[in-house]
């Protein structure tokens, strides 16, 4: 009687979790499909004619598609729309890069190499963070002017690549990393740098690819650094580069849809790309959790 009452139990709180995650999934995947209304009706825009995209009830799939004229007009109109995605392309990649350098080499100090005043020095750098970048606007412009870089990428790249928060996210994991790692390391006779490149970048492959994703986005995204540190035309990213789109097809929303979608389409790859590093890092902590 005791195991029949104990695995009726058993079934009846296997049920109830059942239920549970199809409720969660159920709810969860409406709420996705309300988020992702604003991007499909911008790619559904970006494939229609002018007059067809405030047309009212929404006409999801156009029964007319402009996307080659659409298309022509942003990446071969008077918006120089090619030299906007190169240099995007040029800042975002290189400040990506530097950032995972820095930070990965700084968090690895104020976690694995003993030298004193190593506590103050992380406590000064988090002290940083509550400073707002608007707050340090001025002091980094009149810097740029006096190292003669303004009007150029090297000043968005230099005010951009310094991270403190990514530095305390690589160091907040690097803490979970067994230092057994280093002490076998150094006891084969490897020196700091070999330690650092052989051992934790690729116990780190996770949190630097979920920090590569993030900066990538953020720079790509970046309206406000360009719009001080640059003046001339052939130099402006996306985000200017979308302000020109604003004023010359002002009311060609068909236009500007298509210029949106393609202006997002490397953050979609970059996600995917580096997705299954991020997932595998989730999935490690829960194993360790």
């Amino acid at each position: 009687m005791f195991n029949t009452n104990k695995n009726g139990g058993e079934s009846m709180a296997h049920i109830r979790n059942n239920i549970s995650k199809w409720v969660t999934t159920i709810i969860m995947g409406a709420l996705s499909i309300v988020f992702l209304v604003p991007l499909i009706w911008m790619l559904s825009s970006a494939f229609k004619f002018e007059k067809d995209v405030m047309r009212f009830p929404i006409q999801w799939i156009p029964d007319k598609i402009n996307v080659i004229y659409n298309f022509k007009a942003v990446w071969m109109g008077r918006v120089p729309f090619t030299d906007f995605y190169l240099n995007s392309f040029k800042v975002s990649i290189i400040t990506t890069l530097i950032t995972l350098v820095i930070s990965s080499m700084a968090a690895y100090a104020l976690t694995k190499l003993r030298f004193r005043g190593r506590n103050m020095v992380f406590l000064a750098l988090l002290s940083f963070m509550i400073i707002p970048d608007q707050a340090t606007l001025i002091p980094r412009f009149m810097l740029i002017r006096w190292f003669g870089l303004y009007d150029t990428h090297a000043a968005i790249i230099l005010t951009s690549m310094f991270s403190i928060y990514f530095t305390f996210l690589l160091r907040q994991f690097m803490n979970g990393i067994n230092d057994e790692f280093i002490e076998a390391a150094r006891m084969d006779g490897a020196g700091y740098v070999r330690i650092f490149a052989s051992i934790m970048v690729p116990l780190c492959k996770p949190v630097l690819a979920t920090v590569a994703i993030i900066k990538f986005i953020w720079t790509w995204n970046d309206y406000q650094n360009p719009l001080i540190f640059l003046l001339s035309r052939e130099l402006y990213t996306i985000p200017l580069g979308m302000t020109l789109f604003r004023d010359d097809y002002t009311n060609n929303y068909a236009i500007m849809m298509m210029a949106a979608l393609s202006a997002i389409v490397p953050l979609v790859i970059v996600f995917i790309a580096l997705q299954r590093q991020v997932i595998n890092g989730i999935a490690l902590g829960g194993v360790k959790g």
